[in-house]
């Protein structure tokens, strides 16, 4: 796991220790000294600590024109024990929520685990996002992943995305996909 670094290819863009709106503004990073963890293993020192002992994130772009963000997660997603969806919403998107973001595009590839507990905080994040035309989507969660979260029935709050190659795209025309295939599904 200590190899797997945030995608990086949109640093010439954006930078989240360097937006004075981010919640990791003024952050520094070590490039050799492994402290993090998820459980015993490693994790690559440029992953953000948010509050959660198995849980770490990256925000790789915030547009606050078009009022979409972009975060990338790592680690283990328990609800039951860490609660993570609260320290997720209470930490980060409340504080991307009060500068304006209402598109929330969350990479979980890396999301190994999912542990549920209830859907307060899900429902409070969607119904936000909801009442101002906004969306939460999880691009490409593993499939035992998936399967947990669905058994929730937490993909009606979030939707859940299959784009393995959203890599190639800049921020704004993956935020335009995603943005045009859920108008064309409510649409129809």
């Amino acid at each position: 796991m200590h190899e797997i670094e945030p995608f990086y290819n949109w640093r010439h863009i954006y930078i989240a220790e360097e937006d004075p709106r981010s919640p990791f503004f003024g952050r520094t990073y070590s490039e050799f000294e492994y402290s993090q963890t998820v459980y015993n293993y490693y994790i690559h020192p440029q992953w953000d600590d948010f509050g959660s002992r198995t849980l770490y994130l990256k925000i790789i772009y915030v547009d606050y024109e078009l009022k979409f963000s972009i975060i990338e997660m790592i680690g283990e997603w328990n609800d039951a024990i860490e609660n993570d969806i609260m320290e997720l919403k209470r930490e980060i998107i409340d504080q991307l929520s009060k500068n304006g973001i209402t598109k929330f595009i969350l990479i979980t590839e890396n999301v190994l685990n999912f542990h549920s507990s209830d859907k307060e905080y899900y429902q409070e994040w969607f119904d936000e996002v909801f009442e101002e035309n906004g969306w939460i989507v999880a691009i490409n969660m593993p499939e035992a992943t998936q399967q947990d979260f669905k058994k929730k029935k937490l993909h009606y709050l979030i939707e859940l995305i299959e784009l393995p190659n959203w890599r190639i795209y800049k921020p704004y025309h993956l935020f335009k996909k995603i943005d045009d295939d859920l108008t064309k599904r409510l649409e129809e």
